[in-house]
């Protein structure tokens, strides 16, 4: 099969486009053809070895977190999928790889692919759409009438995160240019800060939780919003206790580790707040309550540019640029 492989670890580095054996799917595995691979900056950092010691992967390996297509081949203890069902799907860490075309994937990281969409519009959902209920749902519990202010509102975990918690019934507030105002109040943005022009932290205040994916100075600002007992949660990082005990890191190495957020839970302890770092983690039961959202119209896609396949290095290098509104997708059928 085709696949873009990654052969070395390098910033900015490029892909390989090659042959690379079918996988041939375990007991619990579907097969699927790929028909739509969503981008994520999670893919560029992997490519940039920014997680090596975190995520075992030894080049040549294929990359690619999202993926939307057709199951081909179901293995002997799958009852929930069949050959023909239209799914979607972020492989667990370990098993990624869907910039090829086909990809083998545990069933429970499985779900339907939304009836309603396609399959492009489907392939930009997963990753981000579980990092938004996982910080939201799972993490904070968000709850109705709570105020939360969610970073980025325009990127792609931003624009769907916005959504989710319009849905949850909270207060929203973002970050974005003023060139992207009007797209994120179409998202459901009850207030719009513009970040070249005002300082997020000066102009909001009593919030009960903000989702952050930018710098660490923005990070620390985003504790000055928060109210006695608000959360702080990154998806960024840094990486924090907790987090390296469910990477199953040895004592040792987790001591050594915890300096690196002892100044945000410092200062978040000193303000009455708490702060967790989320590295999502692949759900098919999650998509599927997802699924739902999406058929019921609480939440829509949001796709920027769909580029052929063959173009994945472009797609990658404008993923780069930063200025994707919503996901980038590659298109293999």
């Amino acid at each position: 099969m085709k696949a873009f492989i990654l052969d070395r670890y390098e910033k900015k580095g490029v892909l390989r486009l090659g042959d690379m054996p079918t996988p041939t799917p375990g007991d619990d595995d579907v097969l699927v053809e790929v028909h739509a691979a969503g981008l994520n900056p999670l893919d560029s950092k992997v490519r940039d070895g920014e997680f090596k010691s975190l995520l075992s992967y030894r080049p040549p390996f294929i990359l690619g977190h999202d993926v939307a297509g057709t199951v081909v081949r179901v293995g002997a203890n799958v009852r929930a999928f069949k050959v023909g069902d239209e799914v979607y799907a972020r492989p667990r860490d370990g098993r990624i790889g869907t910039f090829a075309e086909f990809i083998a994937i545990d069933q429970a990281d499985v779900a339907l692919k939304p009836k309603s969409v396609s399959m492009e519009e489907a392939a930009s959902l997963p990753l981000v759409a579980l990092t938004a209920w996982q910080a939201l749902v799972e993490r904070a519990k968000l709850q109705k009438g709570q105020k939360v202010l969610i970073h980025a509102g325009s990127g792609g975990v931003g624009a769907i995160a916005i959504q989710l918690a319009k849905h949850l019934g909270a207060t929203v507030a973002t970050t974005t240019s003023a060139a992207n105002i009007d797209l994120v109040r179409s998202f459901g943005a009850d207030v719009v800060v513009d970040y070249k022009s005002q300082a997020f932290e000066q102009v909001l205040s009593g919030y009960d939780l903000a989702l952050n994916s930018l710098d660490g100075e923005t990070l620390l600002k985003s504790l000055e919003v928060l109210k006695p007992g608000g959360k702080l949660i990154s998806i960024s990082g840094p990486p924090d206790p907790a987090f390296f005990r469910e990477r199953g890191l040895n004592w040792a190495l987790r001591q050594a580790l915890r300096p690196l957020s002892a100044g945000v839970r410092r200062k978040a302890k000193a303000r009455d707040a708490s702060y967790s770092f989320l590295f999502m983690h692949a759900s098919g039961e999650q998509l599927a309550r997802i699924t739902a959202l999406v058929e019921a119209g609480a939440v829509r896609p949001v796709v920027d540019r769909v580029f052929p396949f063959e173009a994945l290095n472009d797609a990658l290098a404008y993923l780069d640029t930063g200025r994707a509104k919503g996901k980038v997708v590659v298109k293999l059928k």
